[in-house]
């Protein structure tokens, strides 16, 4: 159904349960992601899947959708011989597909446009190692297009995710600037430092100020390193926290595929509350189950009754 508020009104009043990883469900789905695109390339080949895999996390409770334009870039589609126009359609058909399963459901949903970091666009593993050779100004010359381009698509906020370095932070935060919508900023993380190994502290504090930020926080990180992240975030800015790790699994780029053993637990989200988080949720490797459990641990305190079973 259509918010009735703010998503920053939203968090000012509870936690608020965002969606899990879209490329684990869309494979679940049965979908192809080998091609560089990953997710991206069903916003051209079969939306309908996107589609599906919203209304999913929507019946698991989802109260924030996370558009399929993480990995959608203009170079990245010029590549597959696409103009300019043809890639800001897809970039406002991923709001509009979100929209369309937001507007379906029981409950009040937001949509988040994900604006992913330059490494995405790579198809390397780039994002969890930044230091991309390139400065600020021309990090932002490249997200600010694409931002452009979401931002005319009215999502009711954009999601600045997966950040692995400072100087991408502030590229992407000065390219959002005067946008006309609200974002929220999400680094990724490992042993306490960005991925290319600055202070989080200071990583964070970027935000601090910062009107248009709602929330500040970490994804697609171990979910053991998530409570300690939220904690400096909301310390650092005094802005409620965002948090969604990945399985904690680990990455291998070479090989495309997940390794190790899954440590997400669904009950750390309490951990992740009493720390400041309030915009929580899963990425890579967390499914539909996982936040539907999710939004039974919460439902009680945020007093929203989200869920399969009560609104839908």
């Amino acid at each position: 159904m259509e918010p009735l508020r703010t998503l920053a009104a939203a968090l000012a009043a509870g936690p608020v349960v965002l969606d899990g990883g879209l490329s684990n469900q869309l494979q679940a789905q049965g979908c192809d992601l080998s091609g560089s695109l990953w997710s991206a390339r069903q916003l051209a080949d079969d939306p309908r899947q996107i589609a599906a895999a919203h209304t999913a996390y929507v019946r698991a409770g989802a109260q924030v959708l996370i558009t399929s334009s993480y990995q959608a870039t203009f170079e990245g589609f010029a590549r597959q011989g696409l103009e300019p126009r043809e890639t800001a359609g897809l970039l406002a058909r991923s709001v509009e597909l979100a929209k369309t399963a937001a507007a379906a459901a029981g409950h009040e949903v937001w949509v988040a446009a994900s604006v992913g970091p330059y490494g995405a666009m790579l198809a390397d593993g780039s994002e969890y190692r930044g230091r991309y050779g390139l400065g600020v100004r021309e990090l932002e010359r490249f997200h600010r297009p694409r931002i452009e381009a979401l931002a005319a698509a009215g999502p009711d906020v954009l999601a600045l995710e997966t950040v692995p370095d400072t100087d991408e932070a502030a590229a992407l935060l000065s390219a959002a600037e005067g946008c006309g919508v609200p974002v929220w900023l999400s680094y990724t993380l490992a042993g306490g430092r960005t991925r290319a190994g600055q202070d989080a502290a200071e990583a964070f504090r970027l935000a601090a100020g910062r009107d248009e930020v709602i929330a500040v926080g970490v994804n697609c990180c171990d979910p053991r390193e998530a409570a300690a992240a939220v904690a400096l975030a909301s310390r650092v800015t005094g802005k409620p926290a965002v948090v969604y790790p990945n399985s904690g699994e680990q990455w291998d780029a070479a090989a495309r595929a997940w390794r190790g053993g899954s440590a997400y637990d669904p009950a750390q989200v309490r951990e992740w509350r009493a720390a400041g988080a309030r915009l929580v949720g899963g990425c890579c490797r967390v499914g539909p189950a996982q936040i539907g459990e999710l939004a039974r641990l919460l439902a009680p305190e945020s007093g929203e009754g989200h869920g399969t079973d009560r609104r839908e």
